[in-house]
């Protein structure tokens, strides 16, 4: 896809967004079950069933998806979508390059060893390596506009409002 193309696809999107601030609200999800063996949730993506497990650095043998990993993955996949329609839509080339993403966690916190260890990521770093001629300029801004627009890079940045319910499954009476 090129500059016109992305401009000609979002541009009636972007109008009616204007237009139309509610309609630019919508609503994602995602979906698992707990219905497998073990320690482990099933969960559906737009592509297939995957299933998450235990990392092995809490009793897992490494053969399921840690959700760690996957957000991980999450926030490579925005931000390389995101660079590359700002890239587009600034006429810059990115002829290819590599993401990468990393995370420090202490495990104490997870397992509950140390009540002043963290649950969950204490640190998140990601980087580009490009493979482009932009000028040092052009990718500052690049960099600038990539944080400013990737959803999971501002997601975890700004951390929103989270709410977890549980509730008791009815079960069929006889």
């Amino acid at each position: 896809m090129d500059k016109a193309a992305l401009a000609e696809t979002q541009g009636p999107l972007k109008q009616q967004y204007r237009d139309d601030p509610e309609s630019a609200v919508v609503v994602l999800k995602a979906d698992g079950d707990l219905d497998g063996s073990g320690i482990a949730c099933r969960v559906q993506t737009a592509q297939a069933m995957v299933e998450a497990g235990l990392h092995p650095a809490t009793g897992g043998t490494g053969e399921l998806l840690c959700s760690g990993d996957m957000l991980l993955e999450a926030l490579v996949a925005c931000s390389g979508v995101t660079l590359r329609a700002v890239a587009t839509s600034m006429g810059v080339e990115v002829r290819g390059g590599t993401i990468h993403a990393e995370g420090d966690l202490d495990f104490r916190g997870t397992l509950g060893v140390a009540k002043d260890a963290p649950v969950g990521f204490k640190d998140i770093r990601l980087s580009f390596d490009l493979d482009t001629d932009a000028d040092d300029d052009t990718l500052a801004t690049l960099h600038k506009l990539t944080e400013r627009y990737c959803v999971v890079y501002q997601t975890l940045v700004r951390s929103p409002e989270v709410s977890l319910t549980l509730d008791r499954r009815a079960t069929a009476q006889a």
